[in-house]
């Protein structure tokens, strides 16, 4: 397909975001020959500067401590020093509120060119056939307007285009997908797989978009164990090295970086015009018109913009018709637990690093079993442990018992490599209690009204909660350890709605414009020139973690997107 048009006041495309669902659309599109411009909150990345895969904590000053060196540096990471993040759960100058209806609710954004993609676990599981008919199943929540026939071959795109390792199992519960193969468990890993067993619970191989073969120039993993981080070599998937970068060199790419959405505009007949944003560096804001908007900023900021965008024609914001645009959000179940397991006292030491993460984990074992056990839907577990490079708060505290000197060594030497933990990543129902607005009288540094949260689990949840704890304890136990108390949670021992960074919802799709935001290719019921590429257009969200789904759904929108310009629709 030929270059739609030449660098004119009028973009082809502009899409919000550089994350999962921005970054896969514009690698799609510009492949395709479409001309697209990218705007990003946050600024440009540079991998050689940013990742720091291969720097330790005892190679600075201040040796990683205090929260990632907020002492030493003035401030902090969310996720340690080497987190590659310009943003986090608290940004100078653009705040967030909590409704007096809600107990907490924390909301992260990432702001750098490629988003959450440079800093997550890289967790990349297909969503079951089950799982896009939730309606079905349970009477519950809604159905999806897409089978998994109608995603599969999305799935395979992104899985073949951004490597994910795994293996073929035949479970319904986690669908085999196009793997590299997958690294070899640790040994940590087979004493927790031996217990699941017993349990009756399956420990397979992690799905990570982490690559053991060579594609698109990307070098195999060389098992430096820091695959939460960014990696230099482009070893694991991060937006902005896997598709922003390369779409730059088709030379139809524009990015611009610092750009804060402030507002959809639109035409007398409702269509999108343009977007205008404000230049964080020069404060100026700024004007882009153009023929296709793609909103891919995230679940809650594409909310937020669209909510802003208020005309004539749309008097409830851009898209929101039918009054469903903030509604019905959600996040993922979170519970952790993690334990002391003597039987790894004095094991001889060993680099247990690989790939980084857990090379195992449990999907969902419970299915059709979930009347008897007291909640709907399910959740996998993730786990933790082995001889990774000892960070801030390893050695199970040793030195409260111990004291210093040599005491102290010996206790660290001991209890290194003893500590595991399980986590749960489980399926929120939606309710009618959880959602985000626009607050009516806070605005940011820039000017723009900020989102207001609401958010609650149901019974549904904390019970799934409970089980998890139940799980988790019964496998600490059964390997002759000893549980410590959950991490993170909220009075009702349950994570903390948002904390999990898994919302979605709050611009979900469906078959009819009185009940969804979207159709199946995530294009606007109300404005067929806007689609939303990001989490905000689930239906649903399965105990299966977002980012593969957004690659795939983002994917087929893109697809469709361009078959619609060039039959000139678009």
């Amino acid at each position: 397909m030929s270059a739609l048009q030449s660098r004119s006041e009028i973009r082809d495309v502009v899409v919000i975001g550089s994350g999962a669902g921005g970054a896969t659309v514009a690698h799609v599109l510009t492949d395709l020959g479409i001309h697209v411009t990218l705007l990003e909150a946050g600024p440009m990345l540079d991998p050689y500067q940013e990742f720091k895969e291969h720097d330790w904590p005892y190679s600075y000053d201040h040796r990683g401590a205090e929260d990632g060196g907020r002492r030493y540096f003035g401030t902090g990471k969310p996720f340690g020093f080497f987190a590659t993040t310009s943003g986090g759960w608290e940004l100078d100058g653009e705040p967030y509120t909590v409704a007096d209806d809600t107990k907490d609710f924390w909301w992260f954004r990432s702001r750098i060119v490629g988003g959450r993609t440079n800093h997550y676990g890289r967790m990349s599981f297909r969503f079951a056939d089950y799982d896009l008919k939730p309606r079905d199943r349970d009477g519950l929540g809604w159905n999806w307007p897409i089978s998994y026939d109608d995603l599969s071959p999305y799935y395979d795109k992104a899985e073949q285009f951004i490597g994910v390792v795994g293996s073929h199992e035949g479970l319904r519960s986690a669908p085999d997908g196009l793997f590299h193969d997958p690294p070899p468990p640790k040994a940590h890993e087979l004493l927790i797989q031996r217990a699941s067993y017993k349990m009756g619970i399956p420990c397979i191989p992690n799905r990570r978009a982490v690559i053991t073969r060579s594609i698109n120039g990307r070098p195999v993993c060389h098992y430096c164990g820091q695959c939460g981080r960014g990696c230099r070599a482009g070893s694991n998937y991060s937006a902005s090295q896997t598709q922003v970068f390369p779409a730059l060199e088709t030379g139809r790419l524009e990015l611009i970086d610092m750009a804060m959405a402030r507002e959809i505009v639109t035409d007398e007949a409702g269509l999108v015009n343009g977007v205008v944003y404000v230049d964080k560096r020069s404060g100026q804001e700024r004007r882009l018109s153009c023929r296709v908007l793609v909103l891919a900023a995230s679940a809650c900021e594409s909310a937020r913009l669209l909510l802003n965008s208020k005309s004539s024609y749309h008097p409830d914001g851009v898209a929101n018709s039918s009054g469903m645009v903030g509604r019905y959000l959600m996040d993922t179940v979170g519970y952790d637990i993690g334990g002391t397991v003597p039987a790894f006292e004095g094991m001889p030491r060993y680099n247990s690093d690989g790939a980084g993460g857990s090379h195992l984990y449990m999907p969902w074992w419970g299915l059709d079993r979930e009347n008897e056990l007291g909640f709907p839907r399910g959740y996998h577990i993730e786990i933790g442990g082995g001889y990774q490079m000892p960070s801030v708060g390893m050695f199970g505290g040793a030195a409260s018992r111990a004291g210093y000197g040599s005491a102290i060594k010996e206790q660290a030497y001991r209890d290194y490599g003893t500590q595991i933990s399980f986590a749960g990543r489980g399926e929120m129902i939606p309710n009618e209690a959880s959602y985000c607005e626009i607050d009516p009288t806070v605005v940011d540094r820039y000017g723009i009204p900020v989102l207001r949260f609401h958010f609650k689990w149901s019974d549904y949840e904390l019970n799934q909660a409970k089980h998890m704890n139940s799980v988790f304890s019964e496998l600490i136990t059964s390997m002759g350890g000893t549980p410590h108390p959950p991490g993170r949670r909220d009075a009702d021992g349950i994570s903390i709605g948002g904390s999990i960074i898994h919302e979605v919802g709050a611009v979900r799709m469906g078959d009819h414009p009185r009940e969804s935001v979207l159709n199946q290719f995530c294009q606007a019921h109300d404005t067929r020139n806007l689609f939303v590429c990001d989490a905000g257009s689930f239906v649903s969200n399965p105990d299966k973690n977002p980012t593969l789904t957004i690659n795939a759904l983002a994917w087929r929108a893109s697809d469709y997107l361009a078959n619609e310009m060039r039959r000139g629709v678009l």
